[in-house]
Parts: structure tokens; C-alpha cells; sequence
């Protein structure tokens, strides 16, 4: 008899969907490891605006990302813990700064052909709830399951104000809103695996239901099918 693949969970969707705190709450559910995939760029725009990196300086970040050492940590409660190169920047990589140029960091070939090949690595180790932006089409097009979940434009502004809110952020919602719409355009439009929807992924419209509504479709769905 022989070794059993591990199985994946593809979560796609746009910024601010919740597609992270439903990914953790899918993984919770069913004892797998939840690996948050924006966390890792974010990670890297972290490294690259602390070493005062000019962003059009695409070799230079390539060859950073390339010699970073990245690594999560995967707690039940507490959720993805990020390291680069050995600092804990999982609260820091949430910063504005960061979210304000992760999309440009992460459009960058180099960047992208280097963590996911790292996100590859993790899938092979473990059953994964992987979520991101290019998950299902591109990292793990072979995932088991894979959903794309959204939200308007303007719900996505206010759970993200909230989020800001509970880190002693303060932005207004017609600027946050306007920050989701140029990062859904940066996302979709850009060169290197854009933001799309699988083909043969379940799409999830959560505008007017809960995150823990659509943990529950998803686990569901899943232990009907592997039943």
C-alpha cells in the first residue's frame, strides 16, 4: 500500500474577501495546517521596504526574495506566525505601508516563481488549506477542492476599516475602498499569475453572510465528498 498524497484546499479570492480568516477557521475544522500565501508576500514587501529598496528595482528584490530565509509557524489558536530571516513580522506585514504596496512587490516574476515554489513545498508536506490569489489556478492547479470567494468592493472596505480599527489604524472608508479597487486591478491585470477565478472552482458570494456561513459550506462540502 502506498503513501497517501496529502489533500489541498484552494481559497481564492480578491483583497479583503476574508478569505484568511476562512481559511483558518476551514483548517481548524478539519486538523489540517492553514497556510496563508499573502502573508508571505506581504512578508517580502516588509524586507523590501525596510532595507529602503526602490520598488522599480525588480532585479535587486529578486535577488532578495531569493536569499531570504522564510518561515510559518502554524498555531491552532493563534493562527500563521511569519519569520524572515529570522525576525517575527506577522503583525508588522500588516501594517499600511505594507498593505499599500504588497500588490506591486508581488507582480514581480522573480518574486512570484520564488514563493511559489516554497508554497509547492509546504502542499507536498502536509493536508493544506492554502489561500491567495493564484492558488487554484496556478499554485495548486491539481488542488482536491477549490473556492473563490468575494465580496462587494464597499463590504470589503468596512471589514477591513474594522480590522485597521483593532490594530489603532485609523482610515477613512472611501479611501480604503478606493485601495481595494486599485489592488483588484493591480491583481487581475498584472503579467504574471493574475487574480482569476479557477475554472473549476466553487464561487462563494460573501457580502451577505458571515465567514462562519461559509466555513460551514466549505466544510461541508468537503465532508460530503470525502465521505
Amino acid at each position: 500500500m502506498g503513501i497517501m498524497k496529502p489533500k489541498a484546499i484552494a481559497i481564492d479570492g480578491p483583497a479583503g474577501s476574508g478569505k484568511s480568516t476562512v481559511a483558518r477557521e476551514v483548517a481548524k475544522a478539519l486538523q489540517w495546517k492553514h497556510i496563508d500565501t499573502g502573508a508571505m508576500y506581504r512578508a517580502v514587501t516588509y524586507l523590501v521596504l525596510k532595507n529602503n529598496i526602490d520598488l522599480n528595482n525588480i532585479d535587486l528584490i529578486s535577488s532578495l526574495v531569493n536569499n531570504a530565509r522564510m518561515e510559518i509557524s502554524n498555531d491552532p489558536n493563534r493562527g500563521n506566525e511569519i519569520f524572515i530571516n529570522g525576525e517575527n513580522v506577522t503583525k508588522a506585514i500588516r501594517e499600511p505601508l505594507v498593505t499599500k504596496n504588497v500588490s506591486s512587490v508581488s507582480s514581480i516574476e522573480g518574486v512570484r516563481l520564488a514563493l511559489v515554489s516554497l508554497q509547492r513545498i509546504l502542499a507536498a508536506k502536509d493536508n493544506v488549506v492554502m489561500e491567495g490569489r493564484d492558488i487554484g489556478s496556478v499554485v495548486l492547479p491539481e488542488a482536491d477542492y477549490k473556492f473563490y470567494i468575494t465580496a462587494s468592493s464597499s463590504e470589503r472596505a468596512l471589514r477591513r476599516s474594522k480590522d485597521l480599527e483593532k490594530m489603532g489604524f485609523k482610515i477613512e472608508l472611501d479611501e480604503l475602498q478606493r485601495e481595494i479597487e486599485a489592488r483588484d486591478h493591480m491583481d487581475s491585470t498584472r503579467a504574471v499569475n493574475p487574480l482569476k477565478i479557477p475554472v473549476d472552482a466553487t464561487v462563494i458570494d460573501c457580502t451577505a453572510i458571515t465567514a462562519k456561513e461559509v466555513v460551514n459550506l466549505i466544510v461541508n462540502k468537503v465532508m460530503e465528498e470525502s465521505a
